[in-house]
């Protein structure tokens, strides 16, 4: 067929991307709540397909799952040198004096809370 314009064939082929067979059907049912939270990350994440969001999360998503001893440490901690600075007040306005002692106990405690602070911090480092 011969219309004035020369055909041209592409000596090339079109290499087709690999898809994946996905032959597993998983329900999933949310709340409108949770619905409109996922449109939101996904959104954030600059995603348009919400199929193709919620694999990405479920397959490269992660889940950081937060241990609360090392920050229940901490707490206890502080509420013992708060408890200290407190009792060292208390005898320096009832004899006017400070000791060396009470002053090397505050030392120490503070010491405990920040080697407990590093260890918090090296924990939560480790997650990103």
């Amino acid at each position: 067929m011969d219309n004035g314009k020369a055909e041209t064939k592409s000596n090339t082929t079109e290499k087709k991307p690999y898809v994946r067979p996905r032959n597993v059907n998983l329900g999933l049912r949310v709340s409108e709540e949770e619905r409109t939270m996922i449109e939101k990350r996904m959104e954030q994440a600059g995603m348009k397909n919400l199929r193709a969001y919620i694999v990405k999360m479920a397959v490269d998503g992660r889940v950081i799952r937060v241990e609360l001893d090392s920050v229940r440490e901490m707490v206890r901690l502080l509420s013992n040198a708060t408890n200290n600075v407190n009792q060292i007040a208390h005898r320096a306005n009832a004899t006017g004096n400070i000791y060396a002692n009470d002053l090397d106990v505050l030392r120490g405690h503070y010491e405990e809370i920040w080697t407990q602070t590093k260890t918090i911090l090296r924990k939560l480092t480790a997650l990103t």
